[in-house]
This record gives structure tokens, C-alpha cells and sequence, in this order.
């Protein structure tokens, strides 16, 4: 090619060869009309030259003692100009591909994201396909564009760290879902899913860089894994959200109750199917009969209290648990216990501190005895496995989940927060307020 590179800025300043004849003497290049900025003769049939600034398609013409003739045609470039299709983030570790669209890119000779160089292949004039480069840390870096015809910047990429989960509030809601958690945390700002269970959620909103609030999906009873996926890369939060039950109470045989007893959350009965005493009690729910919410609910009951039992003990407790406070923990009794007065769970501070009691045979509280939850303790973390029965004498305020292996007996004037759930027998209600605390 006599004029190589035969194409440049319309800024001058690149360095072309031309190559011919009888150079040898030259006192002149020009492009076009202008004089080259600079000019070298190598050789006979070489001269190197520095262009000036030009536009469009300019003759190359060499002036000798002798003559002047045109060597051939450098074509003047516009300089590029560039965007990022949207989304312009990605992670740390690059390897992603941006597509960039704009004018002048045929000609690209480097992409540059800060300081390091990016893989790209030419698509068109208007579009270049980049394979992003690695960052050492999270932040903006400037892309910068370098063709024949110039420099193009002023277009931000953004590098993102890994998201993490830190908070889930409220951590646990009924099977059915459709409940609203905020999930608190870092670099959620590019958030491209979010699922609990392996169950995407039913809708989510970035409220910010730390907070997604998110509508639950329906999901199986117990904990679940909630898992954020940004454009930085994907965290997951190992049982960070409880499935509950919607039964505030359920018999094996039978629920029978006396009086204006009222019940917040679902009430049933399987496999049995006597349930007495509706009304006068109220249901602030559903009452199922050995239906299939009820069947689902039993064997429900049946591995949550398996797993209970399987839990191994932290520490021992007999007698009467009235005047102690108790941090989280599990504790095992291997008979029937007691609680006269006061027992306080205090939960330090951890909204998700868990007590789990495991009874072997009975429990039973005295006439006004309490259950006093402190410091962040909640209802649904405290579980009362109970190897035979429970009787809750007068005017008892319980809390927790009750799981009987045989039957509940609660007295005129209780208050339970919580659930009454009795695997093989019956529960019987007297002028009670049963309220499932979710």
C-alpha cells in the first residue's frame, strides 16, 4: 500500500509511510492542501511522515526538485463515539460480555475499562462486542476507545462486589406465603433474582443498595435458604427464613371447647374428625376436618416433632422451672416438669434465638403461671416436645409452640401465644384465647 496506514484522525499526528519512487530530494508532502506536519526520506522509495488535520478523503502528494506526483488517498476519521447497552455493571472477576454502540468503531485498535485492556470483536461501525477484563476492587472505572480516528471516553462501567445478606425481617411467615420481608445487606443495587426455598419470590422491589423488600412464595414447612443473584455474583443466606404453620391448633382425635374461646389461625383435626364446640368458640381462620390442609398439617406435626426429639440437649432441667431465666438453648427432661410463677426466656439480643424442651412425659403449670419472652425472644422460636400430655392450669399466660405427643389440656382463663398441636389425641379448650403469633 503507498500510503499506510491510509487512514487517521482528523486531529493529525499519525504516523504514515509512503511508499513509491524517486523520493530522493523531496522538499514537500502534502494531504490534501495542507503541509504534513513532519516528514522523513528514508529512502528513494520510502518517507515517513506525520499527517496534519484534515477532513474526509485527502491526495498524498510528494513535491521533488522535478515534479510533484500524488503517491495515493489518506482518509480522514471522525473520532469514535460510544455508549454501554445497559446494564454498564458486572462483577469483580470480569468475563462478561457489554455490547457498545455508537459511531467510528470500525477501526478500533484498543478497549480499555481504567487501566486494563479488553477483548473485543468489531461487529459493524456502530457496535463493538467487549469480553469485560478483572478489577482488582468494586467501584467506577472510566472505558476508553482508541481507533484510527481517535480517543472516545466519558462512558462509566461499574465493577460490583458479591451481595450478602445480613437481616430478614419479618424471618418467618405461614406456608402459604405472600407475607412482605425486607432482606437487609450489601450491593444489591444490580439485582437480577431473588428466591426462598429454591422458590423464586412472587415480586421484589430495590429499595436500595441494602434493602430488598420482597413478597414470599408458598413454600414447606421449616427453614429455607434465601438466595440473592446480582450482575456481582450470588449469596446466599442458609435458613434464613422460617416456613411456619398456619394451625394455631390441632388435634389427632378430636377438638372439643367449652365457652367463648377464641382462636387466631387455623383449627383442625386429623386423622380424627370430631371437632365441638364452634360455637360459641370463634375461628379467626379456617377449620379444616380431616381434609387435605389438615393431613398436611399432621404430618407436619409428625416431623417437626421428630426433628425436635433429635435434637441433642444443651442442658438438663427438672422439677419446676418457675423463677428461672433461661438463655437459648435445648433442654431435656427425661419425666414431667412443671412451671409455678415466672419463667423468663431471654434472648440476648438475637431476634433468632430458638428454646426447644424436650419433656419426657408431662408438663404441667400451676393456676397464673407465666411465660415472660426478653430481649428480641419470640413465640415462634420456643418449642415445648412433650412425650405424653400438657395440661395448662387456670389462668396461665404460655407461650411457644406446644407439641403433645398425645393431648393438650388447657384451662378456663388461658392465654396461649403460640400453637396447641396434639400428635395422637385430642385437645380440649375452655373460654381460652389461642393466638398463633404470625
Amino acid at each position: 500500500m503507498p500510503v499506510s496506514p491510509n487512514q487517521g484522525s482528523t486531529g493529525g499526528g499519525d504516523a504514515v509511510t509512503l511508499t513509491g519512487s524517486h523520493f530522493m530530494g523531496t522538499n514537500s508532502v502534502r494531504y490534501g492542501s495542507r503541509q504534513a506536519t513532519s516528514f522523513v526520506v528514508l529512502s528513494d522509495s520510502t518517507t515517513a511522515t506525520i499527517t496534519p488535520s484534515g477532513q474526509g478523503p485527502a491526495p498524498v502528494s510528494v513535491t521533488t526538485p522535478g515534479s510533484t506526483g500524488v503517491v495515493g488517498t489518506f482518509y480522514y476519521l471522525p473520532p469514535p463515539s460510544f455508549r454501554i447497552l445497559p446494564p454498564a455493571a458486572g462483577p469483580l472477576a470480569g468475563g462478561n460480555t457489554v455490547i457498545l454502540t455508537g459511531l467510528g468503531l470500525f477501526t478500533t485498535i484498543e478497549v480499555r475499562f481504567g487501566s486494563q485492556a479488553a477483548s473485543f470483536i468489531v461487529d459493524s461501525d456502530g457496535q463493538l462486542t467487549v469480553t469485560v477484563p478483572a478489577a482488582s476492587s468494586a467501584g467506577p472505572v472510566a472505558v476508553t476507545i482508541r481507533t484510527r480516528g481517535g480517543i472516545a471516553s466519558g462512558v462509566t462501567y461499574t465493577y460490583l462486589g458479591s451481595p450478602s445478606v445480613t437481616v430478614v425481617t419479618l424471618d418467618s411467615g405461614v406456608v402459604d406465603g405472600g407475607n412482605l420481608v425486607v432482606i437487609t445487606g450489601t450491593a444489591f443495587s444490580y439485582t437480577t433474582g431473588v428466591s426462598i426455598g429454591g422458590t423464586p419470590v412472587v415480586s421484589y422491589r430495590v429499595a436500595s443498595d441494602t434493602e430488598i423488600d420482597a413478597v414470599v412464595p408458598a413454600g414447606a414447612l421449616g427453614p429455607a435458604d434465601i438466595t440473592v443473584t446480582t450482575l456481582g455474583g450470588t449469596t446466599t443466606a442458609s435458613g434464613a427464613y422460617t416456613y411456619l404453620g398456619r394451625f394455631a391448633v390441632l388435634g389427632g382425635q378430636s377438638v372439643t371447647n367449652t365457652g367463648p374461646s377464641s382462636v387466631t389461625g387455623d383449627l383442625g383435626v386429623s386423622p380424627g374428625v370430631s371437632v365441638t364446640g364452634f360455637p360459641p368458640g370463634q375461628v379467626n381462620g379456617t377449620i379444616h376436618i380431616s381434609d387435605a390442609d389438615a393431613v398436611q398439617a399432621h404430618s407436619d406435626l409428625v416431623a417437626t416433632y421428630d426433628a425436635a426429639v433429635g435434637r441433642l440437649p444443651d442442658a438438663s432441667i427438672f422439677g419446676d422451672l418457675g423463677g428461672l431465666t433461661l438463655t437459648p438453648g435445648v433442654y431435656s427432661a427425661a419425666s414431667s416438669i412443671g412451671l409455678t410463677g415466672l419463667l423468663t426466656l431471654d434472648a440476648e439480643g438475637d431476634r433468632n434465638a430458638e428454646w426447644i424442651f424436650q419433656i419426657g412425659t408431662t408438663l404441667t403449670t400451676a393456676t397464673a403461671s407465666s411465660v415472660l419472652l426478653i430481649n428480641g425472644a419470640t413465640a415462634r422460636n420456643v418449642i415445648w416436645q412433650v412425650g405424653s400430655s400438657v395440661t395448662l392450669g387456670t389462668d396461665t399466660a404460655f407461650v411457644g409452640r406446644i407439641l403433645a405427643a398425645t393431648s393438650i389440656t388447657v384451662n378456663a382463663g388461658v392465654s396461649v401465644s403460640g400453637q396447641s398441636l396434639a400428635r395422637d389425641g385430642s385437645v380440649t379448650l375452655d373460654t381460652n384465647t389461642i393466638t398463633r403469633p404470625w
